[in-house]
């Protein structure tokens, strides 16, 4: 009686089956490195945001301005902390500019306006580095059964060929290829059901991070108002 464990199947697989396998493998491997270093990313990105939205709460409320382009360019940053740093810079620049007289004076300048383009333009830079590795994660999620399929077709052309072979139509003719074929197509599903659910879930992580930055950025932007109407 045949054993069906995988080393046996691996040496009675086609190259076909065998190219498919090895390839399952790579995807596998590089989703799980995806996910241990997204997840890692994410885990500190979260805890360093906690305790710099803090800061920046309490140092706003304070007027402190200085204290909290410190506080923004205090390593490590995350995520907030980077697009708070750009802005504020850019809100200590554009006061600057506008104290300027003589020839160095530029006239009208909405710091608001510039403040809200740094922030936007930070914003999507940080997002885009939140994004890394999840487009191979989100192709392995919808390639790898169709590739797992590649192999169970593979798989099935070995149970015809033994079948055609032996002469003979019996289960123990086509049993190693049918095992070769629903081998592939499980492991297929194996790699692609993680991978889709780890996708989905830093979707969702990068998400709330979007939503944290649009409500620090608000909070930033209320106080450049403030400082503003309280300066006239």
């Amino acid at each position: 009686m045949q054993s069906f464990n995988p080393f046996e199947m691996w040496s009675s697989m086609g190259v076909l089956a065998k190219v498919v396998l090895l390839t399952l493998i790579g995807m596998s491997i590089y989703s799980l490195w995806v996910m241990i270093d997204r997840f890692m990313v994410f885990s500190k990105a979260k805890r360093y945001s906690l305790a710099f939205v803090l800061g920046l709460r309490e140092r706003l409320g304070k007027h402190d301005l200085n204290g909290a382009m410190k506080l923004a360019k205090a390593e490590p940053q995350s995520p907030i902390s980077r697009v708070i740093n750009e802005a504020l810079v850019e809100y200590r620049d554009g006061l600057d500019a506008i104290a300027q007289t003589g020839p160095d004076e530029i006239g009208e300048f909405d710091v608001v306006d510039a403040v809200n383009r740094a922030i936007d333009r930070v914003k999507e830079r940080e997002v885009a580095n939140l994004k890394k590795g999840l487009g191979g994660l989100a192709s392995i999620s919808s390639a790898a059964p169709f590739i797992g399929l590649l192999g169970t077709v593979g798989g099935i052309i070995t149970a015809f060929r033994s079948m055609a072979a032996s002469g003979q139509g019996g289960l123990g003719a086509v049993s190693a290829g049918i095992a070769e074929a629903l081998f592939t197509t499980a492991v297929g599903l194996i790699v692609a059901i993680p991978a889709v659910m780890a996708f989905n879930y830093f979707t969702n992580s990068i998400e709330a991070f979007v939503v944290d930055m649009n409500d620090v950025s608000s909070e930033l932007i209320s106080y450049v108002l403030r400082e503003g109407r309280d300066r006239k």
